[in-house]
C-alpha cells in the first residue's frame, strides 16, 4: 500500500526520534553511571526511558542533596569549635594577666620572701597568712593556665581534624554536582527528544503516563486500603497540608526548597518546617530517621517514600491523593498516592 507523502514524512520524523533517542542515551555517560537499555523503538519505549532518566535524576538530586547537607552541618561543626578556641585563647590571655599582675604587685611590695614579712610585720600571723594565700592563688593559676592550654591545644586539633573532614565533604559535594550534571545532560536530551516527536505522539505518551498511574492508583485502591487509613491530620499535619497546598504550580528545580521552587524532599521537608517540625531535608533520610507507620494506618500529613532506593518522597493529603514536586520540567501537583511504587510511610508528627 502506498504511504501519502504526509504519511511518508511523519514516519521520517518519528523513526527519526526514535533514533536520536538511541543515539542520546548513549551519551553523556560517566563511570557512575551506566546508561539505560536503549529498549523498543515504540512510545511505550519512549516513556520507559524517560521514567529511567528521570528516575535517575531525582537519584542524583538525592546523593547531592545529602552531601550537601552534611557540608553545612560540618560547616557549623568547624565554626563552633573555632568559636571555642578563640574562647580558650581570650581565658588564657585574662589569666596570663592576672599573673603578671600578680607578679607586678608583687614586685611593688619589695619582692620580700615570706619569712622576712613575717619577721618585720606588726602583725606576722597576717603577713604568714597572706603570704601563704598569695602563693596558693599564683600556683592555682598557673595551674588553670596550663589545663587551659592543654584545652585548646586539644581544640586546635579537633578543629584541624574537622576542617580536614569538611574538605572531604565538599569534594564529595563536587563530585555530586559533577554527577548531576551529567544527569542533566541526559535530562536535557530526553527533553529534546520530546520536542522532536509530533504533537500526536507527545499526547500519547502523556495518555500512556496517565494510563500507567491510573491502573496503578486502581490496583492500590482496589486493596481496600483506603477503607483503613485515616482521614484525619493531626494539627501539625494539617500547617504541613497547608504550607504544600500554597507552594502547587511551582517548578521543580534540583535542589530547592522554595519559596519560589522545589524539588520533592524540599517541598516536604519546608512543609513540615512551616508546622513547626524539623525533619531530614532528603527523601533517604527521611526515610531513615523518621518514624515508620504502616501504609494501613497512614493518615494526612504523613509522607509516602516511593521506589526501593527511597528516591521519591510526597505528602499525603487524604482521599488517596498527594502533593508531590515530581520531577524537571513539572510542577507542584496533586496526583494519586498509588501511582508509584510505595517503599513506605513515615510520621514526622512528634505529637501523633
Amino acid at each position: 500500500m502506498r504511504r501519502s507523502p504526509r504519511a511518508h514524512g511523519h514516519g521520517h520524523r518519528t523513526a527519526a526520534a526514535f533514533t536520536l533517542l538511541c543515539a542520546l542515551t548513549a551519551t553523556a555517560q560517566s563511570p557512575a553511571l551506566a546508561a539505560p537499555d536503549p529498549g523498543p523503538t515504540t512510545l511505550e519505549g519512549v516513556r520507559a526511558q524517560l521514567d529511567a532518566l528521570y528516575h535517575q535524576a531525582e537519584v542524583a538530586t538525592g546523593k547531592y542533596d545529602a552531601a550537601d547537607e552534611k557540608a553545612r552541618a560540618q560547616q557549623k561543626k568547624v565554626d563552633i569549635l573555632n568559636g571555642q578556641v578563640r574562647q580558650a585563647g581570650q581565658r588564657r590571655a585574662r589569666l596570663t594577666q592576672l599573673l603578671g599582675a600578680a607578679a607586678r604587685a608583687q614586685y611593688r611590695g619589695g619582692g620580700l620572701p615570706a619569712e622576712l614579712q613575717f619577721a618585720l610585720s606588726s602583725h606576722p600571723e597576717h603577713a604568714l597568712e597572706d603570704a601563704a594565700l598569695t602563693q596558693q592563688a599564683q600556683q592555682a593559676t598557673q595551674q588553670r593556665l596550663t589545663m587551659l592550654e592543654a584545652a585548646r591545644e586539644e581544640l586546635r586539633k579537633r578543629t584541624d581534624e574537622a576542617t580536614a573532614e569538611l574538605a572531604g565533604l565538599r569534594a564529595s559535594r563536587r563530585a555530586m554536582d559533577q554527577h548531576r550534571d551529567t544527569i542533566e545532560q541526559r535530562i536535557d536530551a530526553a527533553r529534546a527528544l520530546e520536542a522532536r516527536l509530533q504533537e500526536q505522539e507527545r499526547q500519547r505518551l502523556a495518555a500512556l503516563e496517565k494510563q500507567a498511574a491510573d491502573k496503578a492508583q486502581a490496583q492500590w485502591v482496589g486493596t481496600g486500603i483506603l477503607d483503613q487509613v485515616g482521614t484525619e491530620a493531626g494539627a501539625a499535619g494539617r500547617k504541613a497540608i497547608a504550607y504544600a497546598t500554597q507552594q502547587l504550580g511551582k517548578p521543580y528545580v534540583w535542589g530547592a526548597e522554595g519559596p519560589d521552587s522545589f524539588d520533592c524532599s524540599g517541598l516536604t521537608s519546608q512543609a513540615w518546617l512551616h508546622a513547626g517540625v524539623v525533619i531530614p531535608r532528603t527523601s533517604e533520610e527521611q526515610w531513615a530517621r523518621l518514624p515508620h507507620v504502616p501504609v494501613d494506618k497512614m493518615r494526612p500529613g504523613d509522607l509516602i517514600i516511593y521506589f526501593s532506593d527511597a528516591s521519591h518522597v510526597a505528602l499525603y493529603i487524604g482521599n488517596g491523593k498527594i502533593i508531590s514536586a515530581p520531577r524537571p520540567g513539572r510542577f507542584v501537583y496533586v496526583s494519586p498516592a498509588g501511582s508509584m511504587q510505595i517503599l513506605g510511610v513515615v510520621r514526622p508528627d512528634p505529637d501523633a
